[in-house]
């Protein structure tokens, strides 16, 4: 049953958020008393950080649009260096609708999806020069620039004449993955056997399921082989999951900073972020289309992410221990009233007063309200499922398909002593205890060449990941794995931001 909050007892739950009871007003007395004492009394503490949240919500209300659906586009530019990810309009993306029931890995089928779609370059005749291009968590279809859409799009760097896709030579593809919000059938979507929205009834998906979906597109398009899947973040997921459920209709896989089997440390770190929003009262366990949004959880999560995006070293060359610049004062303070005042040091603000406390603050308030809470939920839960080793895939009653047959290359197969390591990339001197039962898992990728890159400051997808990916390959008798890291400071990010070194490996990788 829809148990949303009626409008009413909304109205009454933000007058109670934003008009302090009896009871606040007396701990705020209470911790007043804290602060140091003077020769006039203590000012009562302010909290701008969490009254932001209370005015948030107020405005919200204030709007009549507290569904997701009524939400507007935020096209303005971040103040950090990472691509906005704004809520598209559908006008801006095509929509393929399929009929037919999707098999899905967890649950029953879905009876018909749709699927939110981007192109960029020109479809050959042949339907031979097709990139695959999968998202990260967050991103719509939207990675470059468009007529109908002129944003910048998330990977507006590496998209066009002459750059990494070059769209002179190749026709992308990006869509929405399955379970997003961005035009793609996920928890925000109306269930045609109701009329309802999803929620929370919405099936938990896979990657696999993912792919199946933008497999279901391409089949729609007459696009029978793939000249390339590339796929970064979760994307990097996606591109292999691609290589080892289509062995035989993809030409080549690129995998940029993604992993083979989800660590626990990053699995920790995106229940942390589902931990935070699904204690927003406002989530109301997935039932909020027709009330508030979860904006304060959802500002928490991103936070949190944020953190794992990027690297310390990176946050002491940005930001170092620098606080914020304080407005003037309002009101010019008479120096007899102040005199023993002079001496003290600037007094420390319990709300963001370090630059990189108002960095992560920014982050959270531009994101709230621009993603599905339930997509957030259920997508990072996809990536914490995803692990290509051979008895997780067997538990999934998955049946490795054989290497694709090339006539062009040599046939391997796995066994558990075989390597394919070059003098410059040596088997690891200290190998995980599931490396084999992941070279076991890729088997299918044996005979598709394949890039794998990753970043060495990258906390989220640790440059570990990459090296058991690439072991894990040559392990199962591929002798097409080219292999790169990246330095610098960016973590994470890096695959957005280093656009000549990911855009130069990609370039060589597609020639």
């Amino acid at each position: 049953m829809h148990c949303a909050p009626q409008k009413q007892s909304i109205l009454r739950l933000a007058r109670r958020a934003i008009i302090p009871s009896p009871h606040t007003r007396v701990l705020r007395a209470s911790s007043s008393s804290c602060l140091p004492a003077s020769g006039s009394s203590s000012p009562n503490p302010s909290f701008p950080c969490v009254d932001a949240h209370a005015a948030r919500e107020s405005r919200i209300i204030a709007s009549s649009a507290p569904k997701l659906s009524h939400f507007k586009p935020q096209l303005s530019s971040e103040s950090g260096p990472e691509p906005p990810y704004a809520r598209p309009n559908p006008l801006s993306y095509n929509v393929y609708h399929h009929e037919r029931p999707l098999p899905l890995t967890y649950a029953s089928p879905l009876p018909s999806v749709d699927i939110a779609y981007e192109t960029w370059g020109t479809l050959s005749p042949n339907k031979d020069n097709v990139i695959l291009l999968h998202t990260g968590l967050s991103a719509s279809s939207h990675a470059a620039s468009t007529p109908a859409n002129p944003a910048d799009g998330w990977w507006e760097k590496f998209i066009g004449p002459g750059k990494a896709l070059d769209t002179n030579q190749f026709f992308v593809i990006c869509t929405n993955v399955l379970g997003g919000c961005y035009g793609t059938t996920g928890p925000s979507s109306v269930d045609p056997s109701t009329g309802e929205r999803y929620a929370t009834r919405f099936p938990v998906v896979s990657i696999f399921d993912m792919v199946r979906a933008q497999f279901c597109l391409l089949d729609h398009l007459g696009v029978h082989k793939l000249y390339a899947s590339v796929g970064s973040s979760m994307g990097a997921m996606q591109s292999l999951a691609v290589g080892w459920l289509y062995p035989e209709r993809v030409g080549k896989v690129a995998s940029i900073s993604g992993a083979a089997r989800s660590s626990p440390g990053s699995i920790a770190m995106r229940y942390a972020q589902r931990s935070v929003l699904m204690a927003d009262p406002n989530w109301n366990k997935g039932f909020y289309y027709d009330g508030l949004p979860p904006h304060t959880g959802m500002k928490l999560a991103r936070q949190i992410a944020t953190i794992t995006y990027r690297s310390g070293p990176e946050w002491d060359q940005r930001f170092g221990r620098k606080l914020r610049q304080l407005p003037p004062p309002e009101t010019p303070v008479s120096s007899s009233s102040v005199s023993s005042d002079l001496n003290l040091p600037r007094i420390p603000a319990l709300c963001p007063d370090f630059l990189i406390e108002t960095y992560l603050d920014h982050q959270g308030e531009q994101f709230c309200l621009k993603y599905d809470a339930n997509s957030l939920i259920y997508i990072s839960k996809a990536m914490d499922l995803f692990d290509m080793t051979l008895p997780a895939l067997r538990e999934l009653n998955l049946v490795p398909p054989q290497p694709r047959t090339d006539s062009t290359q040599h046939m391997s197969h796995f066994t558990p002593t075989q390597t394919s390591h070059s003098k410059s990339h040596p088997p690891p001197t200290n190998p995980p205890p599931h490396l084999p039962d992941l070279a076991e898992g890729l088997g299918p990728l044996a005979n598709t060449p394949t890039l794998i890159l990753g970043v060495q400051s990258d906390i989220l997808f640790p440059v570990e990941q990459q090296r058991e990916v690439a072991d894990a390959l040559r392990m199962a008798g591929n002798e097409q794995v080219s292999y790169y890291e990246l330095g610098g400071v960016w973590g994470h990010d890096t695959f957005l931001l280093d656009v000549l070194n990911v855009g130069g490996a990609i370039r060589g990788f597609l020639s």
